[in-house]
């Protein structure tokens, strides 16, 4: 069989160009462009992170900037409460010496209604009793036709109203 003879030198051809066209591309391919290749993909792992030590810096930060603004916020609110407290303590003070003055004035004004009342009590009660001995003066001295004097008669209506 003539075929099976040719399969030697066939394959021995056939292997020979297998292992250049092998051997070529690993030199160009494997040699010249997977290192760049590599370089490249180091560098983009490399930049990534470095943009992501980037970005933790960046929220350390930011987070070290928002305490530093909310412990101003907390002291200024804390001050702004303060002078608010004060404001008004200051104004219950003002209300309070307004208010004692205010009640000062009204005893004073009740002291004087209550002596004028005390006044007018007595000078109504002393002409209830000068209107009362007159009244019976004359009543004693219809209904009996005796005659009383003022002095007994005013006597006897100070004993019948004080008694």
């Amino acid at each position: 069989m003539p075929q099976i003879a040719q399969l030697s030198a066939t394959y021995a051809s056939q292997i020979f160009w297998a292992l250049i066209f092998f051997g070529f591309v690993f030199f160009v391919v494997g040699r010249g462009f997977v290192p760049k290749v590599q370089a490249t993909v180091a560098n983009r792992d490399k930049q990534i992170a470095d943009d992501l030590a980037a970005a933790e810096a960046a929220r350390r930060a930011a987070e070290a900037e928002e305490a530093n603004w909310a412990a101003t916020s907390n002291k200024q609110r804390a001050e702004a409460q303060a002078l608010i407290a004060k404001a008004k303590a200051e104004g219950t003070k003002a209300s309070e010496a307004r208010l004692a003055q205010a009640a000062s004035v009204i005893d004073a004004r009740m002291a004087e209604a209550d002596a004028r009342l005390a006044t007018a009590r007595a000078q109504a009660l002393t002409e209830i009793e000068t209107v009362a001995s007159e009244a019976a003066s004359d009543i004693v001295a219809r209904l009996a036709g005796l005659s009383v004097e003022g002095d007994a008669a005013r006597a006897a209506v100070k004993e019948v109203l004080h008694g």
